[in-house]
């Protein structure tokens, strides 16, 4: 039994947060997400098992290459620079490189100009998203939410191009999708290439960086890179302790009781995975950076971990995301040492849009010997 339900207090920090304003806008931005791009009940089972081998197998497979080539691109110069590195900006050039390469065969190397025009357009899309809702255009100035109305509309042009030219990669195979109706894989396209992608990547990254920093995890970091199964664990403590979304939304299917709550049928429900991540009965000092719980008490049980929701809800791409930042993170082991510059930095998280320190971290890399290492 869950431990939501056998402790009821533990609630208390959750409500306090849904009935925050920031606990409502992630409310009302899932919504949106939600109804934009999922549907559901038969429908939704059908349509994810069409989109299941675009991120599987051969599909999967083929992109490798590409990961790699994006890796080297983007860290290959770290240790270039006499000044700290900021990382988390670092890491989202990264994954904007990745998703727009991957999603609409659009390579920053290759398109450099056609690369920047859909990375601004994305942040101004997703910058607006999140601002009120009104669209307005008066001389001189123009509402946010009216800015990414029009931002949308030029990145869906750029994508119904790709899907009726292009016939290489992922939104070539789109095309075999028996999508609901005409508009859907345009949709879809959308999603994968929004700015929250990046930042989700990003925000994984910069916080391995921070837990595998200093001197004092060098070896951790050395046997990171001999040992693939060390790595796993501590991409899953990673994962456990700074998930990269604070939570999720599902819609009960049935009435159902919570604790003492009665969730009525068709209501919107928010699971938190920050609280889940860290309850003690499930995780002994769960607030400590412990990797080697996951091949001791912890063992088998990666199921319980929610950052990228769970269940057939869970996030389609969660394979992609996990192959792509052990390509990543490899790259960054087998490559560089790295510390904190300076060594005393605020480090306090914020949650939203994806978690990451508040006041983003700089690091120092120094290259390592590679005839060391050997």
């Amino acid at each position: 039994m869950p431990w939501s339900i056998k402790h009821p207090e533990r609630f208390a920090p959750g409500r306090k947060f849904l009935q925050s304003a920031t606990g409502r806008w992630l409310a009302r931005w899932q919504q949106r997400a939600s109804q934009a791009a999922q549907p559901a009940g038969e429908e939704a089972f059908l349509l994810r098992l069409s989109l299941n081998h675009l991120f599987t197998g051969t599909c999967l497979e083929s992109s490798t290459n590409y990961m790699s080539s994006v890796c080297d691109h983007c860290l290959k110069n770290l240790s270039i620079s006499a000044e700290p590195q900021c990382v988390y900006s670092i890491f989202k050039r990264l994954g904007a490189e990745l998703v727009l390469g991957l999603f609409l065969n659009v390579r920053a190397e290759d398109q450099p100009e056609v690369f920047q025009e859909i990375i601004e357009l994305c942040t101004e899309h997703w910058h607006g998203l999140n601002s009120i809702p009104v669209n307005v255009k008066v001389p001189w100035w123009t509402s946010g939410f009216a800015k990414a109305l029009d931002a949308r509309s030029k990145l869906m042009e750029i994508i119904k191009d790709k899907l009726k030219n292009e016939t290489q990669g992922f939104v070539g195979a789109l095309g075999s999708v028996p999508f609901p109706n005409s508009g859907s894989a345009a949709q879809h396209l959308l999603l994968f290439i929004s700015a929250l992608i990046p930042k989700a990547l990003a925000s994984l990254l910069t916080s391995f960086t921070l837990a595998l920093g200093g001197p004092e995890q060098r070896e951790s970091r050395h046997e990171a890179i001999r040992n693939p199964d060390h790595l796993h664990r501590v991409l899953l403590e990673v994962q456990r302790l700074w998930p990269p979304f604070i939570g999720g939304r599902r819609i009960t299917e049935k009435e159902s009781t919570l604790a003492d709550f009665c969730v009525p049928k068709d209501y919107d429900v928010m699971y938190l995975s920050y609280f889940i991540h860290r309850d003690p009965e499930v995780f002994q000092q769960p607030d400590s950076f412990l990797p080697e719980r996951w091949s001791g008490r912890n063992a088998g049980q990666e199921h319980l971990l929610c950052s990228f929701g769970n269940g057939p809800r869970s996030c389609i791409g969660s394979t992609l995301t996990e192959i792509f930042i052990k390509e990543a993170c490899r790259y960054l082991l087998k490559n560089y040492d790295w510390c904190l510059d300076p060594p005393s930095q605020d480090l306090q998280y914020k949650w939203l849009p994806v978690s990451r320190p508040a006041n983003l971290p700089s690091l120092s890399f120094t290259r390592l010997d590679q005839t060391v290492l050997e």
